[in-house]
C-alpha cells in the first residue's frame, strides 16, 4: 500500500474479527452534504489564485501563498470526512476516523441500549440524519455519528442485526 492509499483509505476490513466469524453488514460513509464546506474552501483557493493577475506584481506572491494554505486546509477537511467510517457488523458497531493518526471506537451489540436518529429539516429533505448511541459503557468514543445517509434504513439495519444476534429476546405478546 502506497503513501497516498495509506492516507486516503481507512481500511476498515483490517479491524474485523474474521476468526470469530465477524462480517460487515453495512459500511456508512458520510452523506455528500458533509463535503460541501470543504469543497467551498477549495474553491476559495482557486478564486484567490484567479485574483493574482489583477494585483500589483509586488503583491502577487501573497494570494498564491494564501491559496496554498487554504487549499491544503480544504483538502485536509475533505480527507477528514472521507476517512470517517461507521461500520455495522454482525457482532458490533465501530467507527474508524482520522487522517494522519487513526482512531477506532467500538461498541459490541450487547452494549447498545438505544439509538436515537435525529433528522433536521434540511436532513429530511436531502436524506441524511445523525445517530446518537446510548450504551452501557460510561465513556464511549462512539456516541454520535453525524451526516448518515438514509438514516431510517440504516437504523432498521442495525435493529435487525441486534435482533438476529439474539442479544435481545423476541418481544413478548400477552
Amino acid at each position: 500500500m502506497g503513501l497516498i492509499a495509506a492516507v486516503t483509505d481507512p481500511d476498515i476490513a483490517r479491524h474485523l474479527l474474521r476468526d470469530e466469524g465477524e462480517v460487515i453488514v453495512d459500511e456508512v460513509r458520510h452523506h455528500w452534504v458533509s463535503f460541501v464546506v470543504p469543497v467551498l474552501v477549495c474553491l476559495l483557493a482557486v478564486a484567490l489564485l484567479a485574483s493574482v493577475p489583477f494585483l500589483p506584481l509586488d503583491w502577487g506572491w501573497f494570494p498564491i501563498l494564501l491559496a496554498g494554505v487554504v487549499a491544503a486546509w480544504g483538502v485536509y477537511k475533505v480527507l477528514v470526512v472521507h476517512m470517517d467510517r461507521f461500520v455495522v457488523t454482525n457482532m458490533r458497531v465501530y467507527r474508524v476516523h482520522g487522517v494522519f493518526s487513526q482512531q477506532l471506537a467500538t461498541v459490541p451489540l450487547t452494549r447498545i441500549l438505544d439509538i436515537t436518529v435525529k433528522k433536521p429539516l434540511v436532513g429530511r429533505v436531502l436524506g441524511y440524519g445523525h445517530f446518537v448511541f446510548e450504551s452501557a459503557a460510561q465513556a464511549q468514543g462512539l456516541r454520535e455519528i453525524r451526516y448518515v445517509g438514509r438514516p431510517d434504513q440504516r437504523d432498521l439495519s442495525i435493529q435487525r442485526v441486534v435482533q438476529r444476534s439474539g442479544v435481545r429476546g423476541r418481544p413478548q405478546v400477552n
